[in-house]
């Protein structure tokens, strides 16, 4: 005979949650439901001509007289000049491998999100990807055709700059952090001095020396990219962010942890290593997330530098005469995309606090 499950038990119906959770967060009280209409109001006031301006009004088919005649938005500047914009100045015959880059850099942030996957196996992989990227973005070997990087723009750009100054600014920032906190009396003032002299100016002026002053005082004969030198500058200011961030989560380790390690007779790398930075870098995980979505928006300020980014192929594309006065469906499509990374990430960095929780719970 087979025994059906309690229906009392049952997980309760989507729309019944939905109503119980409203009521216990949005109507628990009467200043908390006059509050929760009131702002529900605004939302949807403001709601509604948004969408009659972007869907029901908007303008999908004809040309910049055509829109210029309707009071919706301009839809068609968008088809228009979507690939620029994602895309920059990148040779258009050539377009496709931008494209696959893109699929493939994507594809693989998504496999790697899984903690499970977490190894040496997997950093090879990515070394592979990148040297892969880098051989379709920029050519000159196997037979792919060379490409100027400075044509290389738009998203792909953005993400270049936002990836590789994650990826070694963060161990950087390690390694100061560990220096500052240390007992090592140079070690220690180096690191001060170089943390709080980055984090004294704005970021606008180190892509101001990467890109103009360093040319001055390299060496005869050396000459690098303008992406790679800004990439530097990049890197060199978020370290000094991310250290304090790291120097934060080495501070909120009690110090009988410490003292449990030197009891079992751990070396100070293997204390750091196997203890302590395990726990400090699982404590500090929102504000590293946090400095990382700075980090990613503040890679448009590049265009200063004369660099063709998401918001610089932006830019350009609406000094064309013709689609003069239609930055607002420009900057709001930016805008979307630089919201789905961010919010991306904020997603991820909660699922790892929730991981992380349960397994030390566990």
């Amino acid at each position: 005979m087979r025994v059906t499950k309690n229906p009392d038990k049952r997980k309760l119906p989507t729309v019944v949650a939905v109503v119980k959770w409203s009521k216990e967060n949005l109507f628990s009280s009467t200043l908390n439901t006059i509050a929760s209409l009131t702002i529900i109001f605004l939302i949807l006031k403001g709601l509604g001509p948004l969408f009659k301006w972007l869907f029901v009004d908007s303008v999908w088919e004809g040309t910049a007289t055509t829109c210029r005649s309707s009071s919706g938005a301009c839809l068609v500047f968008l088809k228009e000049k979507f690939v620029f914009i994602l895309f920059g100045f990148y040779p258009r015959e050539l377009l496709w491998r931008p494209i696959v880059s893109l699929i493939l850099f994507i594809g693989m942030l998504w496999w790697s999100k899984e903690p499970r996957r977490w190894s040496k196996r997997l950093l090879w992989r990515w070394v592979k990807l990148l040297a892969l990227i880098a051989l379709l973005l920029k050519g000159g070997l196997l037979g792919f055709e060379s490409v100027d990087t400075q044509k290389i723009g738009g998203l792909p750009l953005t993400l270049i700059l936002a990836f590789f100054g994650m990826i070694f600014s963060y161990p950087l920032g390690i390694i100061l952090a560990l220096a500052r906190s240390g007992n090592l009396f140079i070690l220690r003032n180096l690191a001060i001095c170089y943390i709080e002299l980055v984090r004294g100016v704005p970021m606008i002026s180190l892509l101001f020396m990467a890109s103009v002053l360093f040319p001055l005082f390299a060496p005869e004969g050396l000459v690098l990219p303008k992406l790679l030198r800004a990439q530097v500058a990049i890197i060199i200011f978020m370290s000094a962010y991310m250290a304090e961030v790291v120097r934060a989560g080495l501070s909120s380790i009690p110090k009988g942890q410490y003292e449990a390690a030197d009891a079992l007779g751990f070396s100070y790398w293997q204390k750091m290593r196997l203890v302590i930075l395990p726990q400090a870098l699982k404590a500090v995980i929102p504000p590293t997330v946090n400095t990382a979505i700075g980090m990613f928006k503040d890679t448009s300020l590049v265009v200063i530098i004369a660099l063709s980014d998401l918001l610089m192929t932006t830019k350009t594309s609406l000094k064309e005469p013709k689609w003069l006065g239609f930055s607002t469906e420009a900057y709001l499509f930016v805008a979307c995309i630089y919201f789905i990374f961010c919010f991306s990430m904020s997603c991820y960095s909660r699922r790892l606090e929730k991981e992380f929780s349960s397994r030390r719970k566990g």
